[in-house]
């Protein structure tokens, strides 16, 4: 045996390797901890209000006075649903049928002319796209507040004030939905597939619908569900362009009826808390489905 080998087998061997790995899993579970902590207070921060818009809907007029706020005190849920939908000749229900139509239809429309206005302007080169592009994002930028008097002046002059039209037509053009529309098209649509159908004989209307919008389906249904939400919490706009309560949308008849107890005296404010929490549910409705499509169309896409 050599003096080298004799040393080698003598020298302690360094105990910092073996404390390396111990370190390096105690800060991964202190990351994960951490994360999980800030996950829960989120959670509990997003469904306060849920909460106490659940357990409010349960109580009449004295217990949501006199009771814990955050706990059940009596149950008069059903009451309260019965008086909603009965109140004012069930003005409640117009009310949800008018804020569905504006939402499902103009959202319907505005995903189809933002998809088609996002590919052309990503696979078509014309005159000034550069220019059009830039006034897409920059129009996305301004609030619709300040676009709502001039269309409200707009919609004076052709009369289309208090019509469903001074609610759909401003939902068919959305700037941001033209935007992700574009992002989208730039990344899943190849100009090789399109120059191959191209090649085959169809027509561009034809291979934007039988090629394009296939494949633009997780981004269509985005567009979609962000159309939806903006149109059905919308309050400035259906609060300028509609007068008549039959054409109101679900914000603005709420919105009403909690302001007579200041102006008539008449407190109905169980009526707008059942209100409030019935109209989450279109919504929840909505997100639960269309969570279920995106899984679909990333899975299909992961197979092809």
């Amino acid at each position: 045996m050599t003096l080298t080998e004799d040393r080698a087998q003598q020298s302690p061997v360094p105990a910092v390797h073996r404390r390396t790995k111990p370190d390096a899993a105690a800060r991964s579970r202190g990351g994960q901890r951490f994360l999980l902590l800030g996950l829960v207070l989120a959670s509990v921060y997003s469904l306060f209000p849920v909460w106490w818009l659940i357990v409010a809907a349960t109580k009449d007029r004295t217990g949501l006075y006199q009771s814990n706020g955050l706990w059940f005190s009596s149950m008069h849920l059903w009451d309260n649903l019965h008086q909603l939908f009965t109140y004012e000749d069930g003005i409640f229900l117009r009310w949800t049928a008018n804020s569905l139509l504006y939402a499902g239809v103009g959202s319907l429309g505005g995903t189809v002319i933002a998809l088609a206005t996002g590919y052309g302007l990503a696979r078509f080169e014309f005159p000034g796209r550069p220019v059009v592009f830039a006034c897409v994002v920059g129009s996305f930028l301004i609030p619709i507040a300040l676009l709502t008097l001039p269309l409200y002046l707009l919609f004076s002059e052709i009369g289309l004030v208090d019509t469903p039209w001074a609610m759909l037509i401003p939902c068919l053009i959305n700037p941001f939905s033209v935007y992700l529309a574009k992002v989208y098209t730039e990344a899943t649509i190849p100009f090789e597939l399109l120059e191959a159908a191209r090649l085959d004989g169809a027509g561009e209307l034809r291979i934007f619908v039988s090629i394009v919008l296939r494949m633009m389906t997780t981004g269509g249904a985005t567009v979609f569900l962000l159309a939806f939400v903006n149109t059905w919490n919308s309050f400035f706009l259906p609060l300028t362009v509609l007068r008549g309560e039959k054409n109101w949308t679900l914000n603005i008849g709420l919105y009403n009826w909690s302001g007579k107890r200041l102006e008539s005296g008449v407190d109905l404010t169980s009526l707008v808390l059942t209100g409030a929490l019935l109209s989450i549910v279109p919504m929840a409705i909505m997100m639960v489905a269309m969570r279920r499509y995106w899984r679909t169309g990333v899975t299909l896409g992961a197979l092809k």
